[in-house]
């Protein structure tokens, strides 16, 4: 391991350049709208940064590895880069930095709406540069440009079947965009790696532009009959196209969906759907193959089914107790929950404690998939299946912001070692048997 010493080197030149970054991202000309232009300009700056700091610290250790580690799902182990956001036990997520009240704060916001764009923190994600509403408003248009699905994924999800899951759906259409992908197209013929991040920019954009339209179909397909989802308005954000499509007018839920696909959209490098995008990208498959992988990942009950997975368990819970109900009989019922394996302002007081009680979570307090499916409830939008939908065009703007840079840094093939049972024994000194 590094010595205390090393550490406090290894955290002051961390500290150092990362302030370099930020300082030079924020004093990058704010009249350019361009997306694309000021990554060009970031990127060089980034790949050196980063090639000084390997040159330096590239042999460093930053940590040991347990058995416990390597059974216990690879938890704690510091072995990926992920650029966009942190996840801090104590503060919670930090997109380049900033919290979710001050992303709420700072980035910009539709005309006499008070949450933040999610525009606006791809943006950040992508830059580390909070936006002005005319770059914004930029992403928008382009987005709107950019949102017409090929007839072939059209006449692909109108021939799913009404009982397969509005995720599989998801992510069988996204893999079938495979056929519009710039960075598939050029790399069969021939591009140099240099200009790999070019491609992957286009087609990221192309999919987050198309990700509302899809999503709004498998809605309109399964819960509305078939109906039409509409057309694109260039002069509407995103989510307000995307309230639209599905066929919500309320101003309220527009907000509401704005906040959600801003504050869903990332959750660092390591959960499943991250993780999954990261790995297939380091195969250097394109964006569509990997953001498909990355949803069958979150589709999982222990990921983004969750967001569902609560629904059901509020619902459950609310339909055996009743109205009024004492916090010891809430904790009993929490407590049999868990005995089962099963898995809002009470169930705060209550929930986290027999949690830490029970010692199995080292962070018990719940994060925003507690909150938004009673949200999304209460504006009418009950169908409980389709939640995980939402929760993927979020997640949308977190991957594949990363997945832009890992190509942009040349980050290589991920290929992590395995061993077997019988080989960590041995490597540890333990008496196999």
């Amino acid at each position: 391991c590094a010595t205390n010493t090393q550490n406090r080197i290894i955290s002051f030149s961390i500290l150092q350049n990362a302030t370099y970054f930020l300082v030079a991202a924020r004093n990058a000309s704010a009249s350019t709208t361009n997306l694309k232009d000021i990554l060009a300009d970031l990127i060089p700056k980034e790949q050196t940064r980063i090639k000084n700091f390997k040159q330096q610290y590239g042999k460093t250790n930053i940590g040991q590895v347990t058995v416990d580690m390597v059974y216990g799902g690879m938890r704690g182990m510091k072995g990926l880069v992920y650029e966009t956001s942190v996840l801090d036990p104590e503060e919670g997520i930090r997109f380049r930095g900033y919290s979710i009240p001050e992303c709420q704060k700072l980035l910009p916001k539709a005309p006499g709406g008070e949450e933040p764009l999610p525009e606006g923190l791809f943006w950040l994600l992508v830059t580390g540069q909070v936006p002005t509403e005319e770059q914004v408003n930029w992403v928008s248009k382009e987005w709107a440009k950019r949102a017409a699905l090929p007839s072939h994924v059209v006449t692909m999800l109108d021939n799913f079947p009404t009982n397969l899951h509005p995720m599989s759906q998801f992510s069988a259409a996204i893999t079938a965009l495979n056929s519009e992908s710039s960075f598939a197209r050029a790399y069969s013929e021939g591009v140099h790696k240099s200009k790999y991040w070019e491609f992957v920019y286009e087609d990221s954009m192309d999919l987050i532009a198309k990700l509302p339209c899809i999503a709004a179909k498998i809605y309109r397909n399964l819960y509305r009959e078939g109906s039409s989802i509409g057309a694109i308005d260039s002069n509407l954000d995103w989510s307000h196209n995307f309230t639209n499509m599905l066929g919500y007018s309320d101003a309220q839920f527009t907000e509401l969906m704005r906040l959600y696909l801003t504050i869903h959209s990332d959750h660092e490098g390591g959960n499943v759907s991250a993780h999954t995008s990261h790995l297939v990208g380091s195969a250097l498959s394109d964006p569509y193959l990997s953001f498909s992988a990355a949803m069958n990942g979150l589709a999982g009950p222990l990921h983004g089914l969750a967001n569902q997975e609560v629904l059901v368990w509020l619902t459950a819970l609310q339909k055996e107790m009743g109205g009024e109900v004492s916090d010891e009989r809430m904790r009993d019922y929490i407590w049999n929950t868990l005995k089962s394996g099963r898995l809002v302002a009470q169930l705060y007081k209550i929930v986290p404690n027999v949690l830490l009680e029970q010692g199995k979570a080292k962070n018990p307090w719940p994060n925003v998939d507690a909150h938004s499916g009673v949200l999304l409830q209460y504006y009418g939008m009950t169908e409980m299946n389709y939640y995980t939908v939402l929760f993927g065009v979020s997640r949308a703007l977190g991957v594949l912001a990363q997945l832009v840079w890992s190509r942009a840094l040349g980050f290589p093939l991920e290929r992590p070692k395995s061993m077997s049972t019988d080989g960590l024994m041995t490597l540890v000194g333990a008496k196999s048997g």
